[in-house]
Parts: C-alpha cells; structure tokens; sequence
C-alpha cells in the first residue's frame, strides 16, 4: 500500500490485519485505539468528531470489498452504532466469523469505590460476550474526578476477577477508601454526565487510556439500563438563607470554639464572615456544590489558587482564613461522618500550607489581572464605592489596565 492520502486510507492501513484476530473483544479494542486518535485531536466536541469520523469512514469504505475493510467497518459501526450509516453495514464474505458477536456483550456485574473525601469515585463493571467465539471476560474501569467534574481515566482488560479482587483488596486494608455493589443505571448516568464534560474539553488529562478506550466505554454503557425517571442533577449551590443558617451552625460547634473563631467580636468579625463567605464560593463552583467536602486536595485548590486569584485580602483576612479552613474542615469531617484519620489528614494537610499560602499572598503572582487591579485600587487607598475616585483611578492607571497606553 502507498502513502496514506487520506485520514480514511489511514485508517484502513492500521487496521490492515484486523480480519487475522482471534475474536471481537480483540477487534473491538483496536478499533476503539484508532478512534482514540480521531478523540484526542478534537478540539472540542470530541464525542461528535468520533461519530462524525465514522460517518465519513463508512461512506468512504461502501465499495471497499477486502477483508479488513469489510471487518473494520462493522467494527466501527458496533463501536458507534449511532453514526450516520452504521445501521446499514453488513459482514462481507470475506469477514471473520466472529464479526457477528461484535457488541454482543451482556453484563455481569458492577460496582463503584472511591476515596472518603469525594474527590474520586470508580465504577467498575464486568462482561462476557453472549457467545464465547466473541472473546474473554472484561471489566471497564471509569475514574471519575469531582474536583474538575470530568471522566479523568478509562480502564478495559481482564481477567475481571482478577481486577475485582485486586480493587476489594485495596479498598478492604485502607480507611480512607470504601466499596460497595452498584446500580448498573447509576454507573450509566453518572459516568455519561462526567463524559459529558470531558468530551467538550480543549485538553485531555495526561496519563492514561481515556482516548483510546472512550469508544468502547460508550459501547458498553449504552448496554446498561436507564435510571428510571429523571437523572439525579447536580447538587446546586446553596441559597441565601441556606448560607446563612450553615454559618451560624458551624459557628455554634466544637470545631469554631477550638481555633476561638465564637469568640470573634469587633472589627474582626467582618474578617471571619469573609471567609466564610470565600469557603462558600469556593464550593460553589465545583460541579457538585457540596460546602461540607473537604479533602487536602479541596483545600490545596482553595488556599493555593483559588482564593488568590478571586479574592482581594487584606493582611487582617489573611492572617484568619487558614484557621477558618481548619475550623470549617473538621466540622464538615464530622458532620460527614468521616474517619478521625481522614480529618486529622486534612487538618494537617492545611496547616503545611500555610507558609506557602502566605508567600503567595505576598508575592500576588496568582492573581487574576482583575484581582490584581483591585487590590491595587485598595493599596492606594480609593473606595470602591466612591463613582468619582474609582473613575479618577481608572483614568489614573489606565496604561496598567490595558494593553493600549493611551
């Protein structure tokens, strides 16, 4: 074969020993690993780049009559059943005899397991083919990430004993882990709804089989059941009164009165429900605004990035935050019910952030340009609330606002 002139002769070249496999799971995987490539160049909306890449493929290949391309065809159009043509594609004689147990896949089981905090959650769910010809036993494995909200990692292999076993056993000798049966439809939704935001980023995570296995991942949760009724939606930010009602319980409990936060009066009371105010932010704009999960990692985001690129401090704001990001964590630890190992973690977690917390809000090296023009604003004394200063200002500092001098 020449060159490849075209992304479809590409393909085809790829996939030029398909129809010498020994099963579908085998086709399957190749076939999924060479969408992977159409996924992960995709600028965005990469599901439907996949879908219309295979389109395209299939309507190029019609007349295509040779082994491979008759294999990869259908193998494609089992992958991506909802692409345009798919529907219309047929073995050719030439195919293999498995070809006809491609997709033809039933579950076998599932579960779900994660870390206590909230910060990640897996599903892991097991396969075997209708007919043995089709191939071996598989699990799917899908790592979902709730601090960024999106499908972070894909997993297909087997044996899935094997992988079952290995992950009860992790999870059975760690504290800060859990396990447990699940709902085939949950897994459906959930993981949709994460795949959902993946697909549409303009950068894949790093590590991993996400590109190459999304294929087969969509393959196989098509399989399993629908939630009945409406899909579970995300926890929504709190309201007004909700915000407030929280603050005052938090304010009453063991954990404000052991860093001395009830005993806050005065001109530092404004401080203290800043910051309780910045938590509440802060949780609200994750995906799932939840202002009770707390982990290191939630409190590496908030105290390390988050706050200095959003918020103006003053040195008074400053100095508390950190004790009310102890106080609050270990309140929302116990209101969790989370292990005393997993809130002692994150106590400590933040209490070693606070050298570089407070470099940083020396230095302003994370503000926004935003940021930065307000607390520039603040350090030359101008009232925000006064029209007339701020437009003085403004005038004043223009050069530094914009990239135009004049």
């Amino acid at each position: 074969m020449g060159t490849p002139q075209t992304p479809y002769d590409a393909v085809l070249h790829a996939a030029r020993d398909v129809a010498k496999l020994d099963n579908a799971l085998d086709a399957e995987m190749l076939g999924a690993a060479l969408l992977g490539s159409v996924y992960s160049v995709a600028e965005t909306e990469r599901d439907a780049a996949v879908r219309d890449f295979v389109a395209g493929f299939l309507a190029a290949t019609s007349r295509r009559r040779s082994a491979a391309a008759t294999t990869i065809r259908s193998v494609f159009a089992a992958l991506v059943p909802d692409a345009e043509g798919a529907g219309r594609v047929r073995p050719g004689a030439a195919t293999p005899a498995w070809v006809a147990q491609l997709g033809r896949v039933h579950l076998t089981g599932c579960w779900s397991y994660g870390d206590v905090y909230g910060d990640q959650s897996s599903y892991l769910a097991t396969f075997a083919y209708d007919d043995p010809a089709g191939g071996s036993a598989h699990a799917v494995v899908t790592l979902l990430d709730h601090n960024i909200g999106i499908t972070k990692d894909v997993f297909v292999g087997g044996p899935p004993d094997r992988i079952l076993d290995q992950v009860r056993q992790m999870c059975s000798g760690d504290e800060l882990t859990w396990f447990r049966d699940e709902e085939p439809a949950r897994m459906r939704a959930e993981v949709t709804r994460h795949l959902a935001i993946t697909d549409g980023l303009t950068e894949l995570p790093g590590e991993g089989s996400l590109a190459t296995d999304r294929a087969l991942l969509g393959a196989r949760l098509a399989l399993l059941p629908r939630a009945a009724g409406a899909a579970p939606a995300p926890a929504e930010p709190l309201s007004a009164a909700e915000r407030t009602d929280l603050v005052r319980r938090f304010l009453a409990s063991p954990e404000a009165a052991r860093f001395g936060l009830d005993a806050i009066d005065g001109a530092e009371l404004a401080s203290l429900h800043f910051c309780l105010s910045l938590l509440l932010d802060h949780a609200a704009s994750f995906p799932d605004a939840d202002p009770m999960r707390w982990s290191p990692t939630v409190a590496g985001l908030f105290l390390l990035d988050w706050v200095h690129r959003r918020a103006v401090l003053d040195m008074d704001d400053a100095a508390l935050l950190p004790r009310v990001l102890r106080a609050w964590a270990g309140y929302a630890a116990r209101k969790r019910g989370l292990p005393a190992q997993a809130a002692a973690q994150t106590d400590t977690a933040i209490e070693e952030m606070v050298p570089e917390f407070a470099r940083l809000y020396s230095t302003g090296e994370r503000r926004s340009p935003a940021t930065a023009a307000v607390a520039q604003l603040m350090a030359d004394g101008v009232d925000p609330d006064d029209p007339a200063a701020l437009n003085a200002w403004i005038e004043a500092n223009r050069h530094r606002l914009t990239d135009d001098p004049a």
